[in-house]
């Protein structure tokens, strides 16, 4: 098994070591080929964290933060200052909407990420969309949705932008080949064209999400969901472009990466080489509960089964 942690039932588990530095649990500046738990008991916590994105610039990180069931989903910050991480803070565009995957534009400058906001003044409107906010300082901007080229009054999830202004996105929609699919908008001359779904390398009947694009546009990974080589609530999926440009078979990442719960989110910071994504995997074992308490411990600890933030080395997945 490539990352398992057992609770114990019978005896108390043992608290981890006072953090004396969040720099030293929060580390984005190596990689590793084990797969581990990203900032471990700061970062992935009892809550639901997913969607991590890291500033250009490696000063700032943004995610998702939900509640256990994810009724309520903000983006939060951690800004690195005087060699230290800040505590996490809900960005000042967020917290009143369901706000959720954060991707930065090439200078860090702006924030593209999906929300569920009233839209194009119709207070009526629930569906996520993609907006974006630009920095102003040490704050984002009003957001502003991309126009109706992209946002439809179907769901809009998941933005990851290439170098060129491309942006991919998951989408159901009538031209598409599953019932979730992937999506490109060319940017051309300042505007977004018609989606088009991703070929059949990528895209199948079946359920094809939430997918991060290299900025280059030459590597793809994304989740899916129902495959025959599945292992089971959804796989994350890798294709690269052959020397025609053409997209070659998705390939799953393995059981390095991959479990029988939900694995998605992707993302990929190019400076380290670093794979990271999130999963909803579990580590629990069957022992009987003699007391509440080793069921509080169950619940109160990062692996209870609801999303954490992964890290491995991009190398160990090519």
């Amino acid at each position: 098994m490539v990352f398992a942690v057992v609770f114990s039932c019978q005896t108390k588990h043992k608290q981890s070591p006072q953090i004396k530095s969040q720099a030293k649990v929060i580390d984005i500046n190596t990689t590793t080929d084990s797969l581990v738990l990203f900032g471990e008991h700061v970062i992935s916590t009892p809550l639901y964290e997913r969607d991590l994105a890291i500033s250009p610039q490696g000063n700032e990180l943004i995610y998702t933060l939900g509640d256990y069931k994810q009724n309520k989903r903000c983006l939060v910050s951690l800004n690195f200052e005087n060699g230290e991480w800040t505590d996490a803070q809900i960005l000042n565009i967020s917290g009143q909407y369901q706000d959720i995957e954060p991707f930065y534009s090439n200078n860090g400058n702006r924030l593209y990420f999906a929300s569920n906001r009233p839209i194009y003044n119709d207070n009526t409107r629930t569906d996520y969309n993609i907006w974006y906010s630009d920095r102003i300082e040490s704050a984002w901007s009003e957001p502003i949705a991309l126009d109706s080229v992209i946002n439809t009054k179907n769901d809009e999830f998941f933005p990851s932008l290439t170098t060129s202004g491309n942006l991919y996105f998951t989408a159901t929609r009538a031209d598409g080949i599953g019932r979730e699919d992937i999506f490109v908008s060319e940017y051309l001359n300042g505007q977004y064209l018609a989606p088009k779904p991703l070929p059949e390398a990528i895209n199948t009947p079946l359920f094809e999400f939430n997918a991060y694009i290299s900025p280059d546009e030459n590597l793809i990974i994304f989740s899916s969901f129902g495959r025959a080589d599945g292992l089971g609530g959804g796989d994350l999926y890798i294709s690269q472009k052959d020397k025609t440009g053409q997209w070659t078979a998705s390939k799953n990442l393995g059981k390095l990466v991959n479990s029988t719960a939900l694995d998605f989110c992707p993302f990929i910071d190019w400076k380290s080489r670093s794979f990271y994504f999130t999963s909803e995997r579990l580590s629990l074992n069957n022992n009987k509960l003699e007391q509440i308490e080793s069921l509080k411990q169950i619940a109160n600890h990062p692996l209870n089964g609801f999303g954490n933030i992964y890290k491995i080395s991009l190398d160990s997945i090519l």
